[in-house]
């Protein structure tokens, strides 16, 4: 081998394994949507002082956005392969999997951290006050109401939701019109969090005693002599009866998951139960809980980071009045009523840092179960 070609090799070598470095794998990754947001960014400079028709202008748009991102893959693809086959499998899943990372980087993680930032400062964020709104927050009589309804919410809805659909899923594979009533258990997941509420204000509605009542609770009291009751104003009964309407649109979502995973039970080991004299209630224990336990534990921590930073349904049928606000209303008040930046980015980060340990667990889960 020539003198040149043992530097050509050496220096290909010392690119190589900076490259097969998680840095180097990094930066080719980031370098993907870089580029890709410099080019579409000034071609969109370019439109939008060009002095086009608006239509025109949104047309264009469309295909120099999706054409230029499809043409740089394309580009980076083909100089990807151009390099050794050991250097392409390390490279070329980064070089795809760059947008996801510039796009979780720019809207969650930069986010996050101007987030945390601005807790620290007043509500104008032009003085430094250290720790007083986190301070304010656990003090504040309204942050404490706030955390026992997050926690209510957290321990009812998860459990109830968890434990129902278990419980549906196991009945309705037994029943002849187990495709329908799972249709139809599942049809609230299509509804939005608001749209629930909506239904529900109908059923929980009250009108003084004497008044027709619309609602369905208060007709149904009505017709055994029963005055009316004004169910979301008592509490903490408002709070549960909230937490009903979560309830009603997540066993959907833990009845479908629980039937896939109990299918995959071989049905050798439920009849060997069945010879063994065990009953249909010990199967269930001592079987088919057990083999589906991870699937119990991801349905049940997914529930749980829906509770913690449950916002919608509250303000929807409450408005967080009659001591029914949660975190997430506290903070949304704190920020865009009292237009105090630093109290409500105090309270995003705690509600951050609520939800980060029961997401770890749940990814921790899922990657056991996948590994």
């Amino acid at each position: 081998m020539q003198p040149v070609d043992i530097v050509a090799t050496a220096q290909s070598r010392g690119v190589g394994q900076i490259l097969a470095t998680g840095l180097g794998r990094l930066a080719v990754s980031v370098f993907v949507p870089v580029v890709a947001f410099i080019v579409l960014w000034a071609g969109f400079i370019f439109l939008k002082d060009s002095g086009a028709p608006h239509i025109v202008i949104v047309i264009v748009a469309i295909v120099w956005g999706i054409g230029g991102v499809a043409l740089l893959y394309v580009v980076a693809n083909w100089i990807t392969e151009k390099l050794p086959s050991a250097w392409q499998h390390r490279i070329l899943p980064f070089v795809f999997v760059g947008p996801a990372i510039a796009i979780l980087g720019f809207y969650l993680l930069i986010p996050a951290i101007l987030t945390v930032w601005a807790s620290f400062f007043n509500a104008t964020g032009e003085e430094f006050v250290g720790l007083d709104n986190y301070v304010y927050s656990f003090t504040n009589p309204d942050m404490v109401i706030a955390i026992r309804n997050n926690v209510l919410w957290l321990v009812i809805g998860t459990t109830l939701s968890t434990g129902l659909g278990l419980a549906i899923a196991v009945l309705v594979d037994r029943s002849r019109f187990g495709r329908v009533a799972k249709t139809l258990i599942f049809l609230p997941m299509a509804i939005s969090f608001v749209g629930a509420s909506v239904i529900w204000r109908f059923v929980y509605s009250y009108q003084p005693e004497g008044q027709p009542q619309i609602g369905l609770l208060n007709a149904i009291l009505g017709a055994f002599g029963i005055p009316p009751v004004s169910w979301l104003t008592g509490e903490p009964l408002n709070t549960i009866l909230l937490i009903v309407i979560l309830v009603w649109g997540q066993v959907g979502f833990a009845m479908v998951v629980f039937s896939a995973a109990l299918r995959g039970v071989p049905d050798e080991i439920l009849e060997a139960g069945r010879i063994d004299g065990a009953t249909e209630v010990q199967i269930f224990r001592r079987i088919l809980v057990p083999t589906i336990w991870p699937t119990i534990v991801t349905v049940a921590t997914t529930i749980a980071i829906l509770t913690l930073k449950v916002y919608d349904i509250v303000t929807a049928m409450t408005g967080g009045n009659f001591n029914t606000q949660v975190i997430a209303t506290l903070m949304w008040k704190q920020a865009f009523t009292f237009f105090d930046a630093g109290r409500g980015s105090a309270l995003a980060v705690i509600l951050l840092v609520a939800v980060t340990p029961v997401m770890v667990y749940n990814l921790r889960q899922f990657r056991s179960r996948t590994v």
